[in-house]
């Protein structure tokens, strides 16, 4: 079963629970609650259709929101069953409030009547069809039918053991190893029971060209550079990364587990928001660029026509810069420097730098050059609060002092980020280094809460005309 057909399975059903559910709802309170005779052309209305409607819209986006459509293969029974419940609980007193208390009268005693069986119903209905697909999914994997293709990093006797001990067990848990990746060319014991795919210099490639679901590496606590190096090379790969944990990682509470017969091992590549924080994020920058767009014409019309009687060249300034999972994309700017200011090859920017035109430096201390990035966060390259994009010829020399810039690679670009707010523009790659620290420190504290700051921050530097 794909992916796809498997969330196709999960939409498609909660659509009919949710039709199902307010139309039984419908029926039961205006027939034995009201004791009023419900008729075929009642149900039939334009009122009640729309209301249909708009409930089952309402509880998909519900779902999409609170990440019940993000891994629909991992899941278990006992999640699904308290994800459901919060689910339920806060759809129905959301709906209750819309569509039905205005419409209500009655005693108290049909008010908490009116509202439980709303919330039953909808449970029942929701929970219902997917405790069977759930199952079936389990029964299929439990059954080696389904499974993740999986690739042990490591050659050692840690991965000898890991591999033995997930093999081993008597309820398979969905790894299907499909080989492993050595440290050394040298032979090894693992490669009686698995295929080498390649070194770990050739992880990269391994991961592309085997359509990998799942890595495990198997690798000493001792060796922390290989691990590194192991996991730097694995961002911006849609695989799931794991790593045995050490003494240490149990003692320090880092070891979750999500099966009782499962195999204690670290999550690295985790979720770095809740999933209905990022839909909002997603949201806020789609609504906020396209209304910053259209509010800013007038401005930004303004602006290039000083730029146009100010200086020789174009309006806009077009660089390839490096985003999500490390895939180019066309950054737009307002040009704030002289036309052919790289004429001689990349060059950082600095407060004195002669290439900035007057306007230009009035621009930068502002950030008024930056607005037309809003047509990136629009097009889905960038978000409103993310990391600054680099160019992919200072990304090269960044990763050779700090190999963990990498990581920032998990998530989109932004306009403005911590990195900015607190260090500001770095005139050379030891101050693109320095300024690391804080762009880790957001990955590590994401949350809407943190972007909002941020951005407070940023309008309190650009009215202070501190850009620069």
């Amino acid at each position: 079963m794909k992916r796809t057909l498997l969330l196709f399975n999960y939409l498609l059903f909660d659509c009919l629970s949710a039709i199902g559910a307010w139309c039984t709802f419908y029926f039961v309170r205006v027939s034995h609650l009201r004791g009023e005779h419900l008729s075929f052309i009642e149900i039939c209305n334009s009122n009640f259709l729309y209301s249909l409607a708009f409930v089952t819209i309402f509880w998909i986006l519900l779902y999409i929101l609170t990440g019940f459509y993000t891994d629909v293969f991992r899941r278990s029974r006992i999640n699904d069953f308290f994800q459901t419940v919060g689910q339920v609980i806060l759809g129905s007193i959301i709906l209750f409030f819309i569509l039905i208390l205005g419409d209500f009268v009655g005693s108290a005693r049909e008010f908490y009547l009116t509202f439980g069986m709303l919330l039953g119903i909808q449970f029942a209905f929701t929970y219902t069809p997917r405790l069977i697909i759930n199952s079936f999914v389990i029964y299929q994997i439990r059954n080696k039918r389904l499974g993740f293709k999986t690739i042990i990093v490591g050659d050692g006797s840690e991965a000898e053991a890991l591999y033995h001990e997930i093999e081993g067990f008597e309820i398979p848990q969905g790894q299907l190893f499909i080989g492993y990746v050595a440290i050394t060319a040298k032979e090894s014991k693992l490669s009686d029971f698995l295929p080498c795919l390649g070194t770990l210099n050739e992880l990269s490639d391994v991961i592309d060209r085997s359509g990998v679901d799942e890595v495990i590496i198997a690798l000493s606590h001792k060796e922390t550079q290989r691990i590194q190096r192991a996991i730097n090379d694995l961002y911006g790969k849609r695989v799931e990364v794991k790593v045995i944990p050490s003494l240490y990682d149990f003692l320090t509470g880092k070891v979750k587990m999500s099966s009782i017969m499962g195999t204690p091992l670290i999550l690295v590549n985790h979720r770095l928001m809740p999933a209905w924080q990022e839909m909002f994020k997603f949201i806020l920058d789609f609504v906020v660029s396209f209304l910053a767009i259209f509010a800013l014409l007038p401005f930004g019309l303004i602006v290039s026509t000083i730029i146009k009687l100010t200086s020789r060249g174009p309006v806009f300034f077009t660089q390839e810069r490096i985003g999500r999972y490390g895939k180019p994309f066309v950054l737009i700017k307002f040009r704030s420097m002289c036309l052919d200011s790289e004429k001689h090859g990349p060059a950082l920017s600095s407060k004195s730098d002669a290439r900035v035109t007057p306007f230009g430096r009035f621009m930068r201390k502002t950030r008024i050059d930056e607005l037309p990035n809003f047509i990136n966060v629009l097009k889905g390259d960038m978000s409103l609060v993310g990391p600054r994009p680099e160019r992919q010829f200072y990304i090269d020399q960044i990763v050779k002092i700090a190999p963990h810039y990498l990581h920032l690679q998990k998530v989109k670009p932004g306009i403005t980020s911590w990195g900015q707010v607190k260090y500001g523009y770095a005139e050379s790659v030891d101050q693109m280094v320095e300024r690391l620290k804080y762009d880790l420190l957001y990955l590590e504290n994401m949350s809407l809460l943190v972007d909002l700051r941020i951005i407070i921050y940023t309008l309190i530097t650009v009215f202070r005309g501190r850009g620069i």
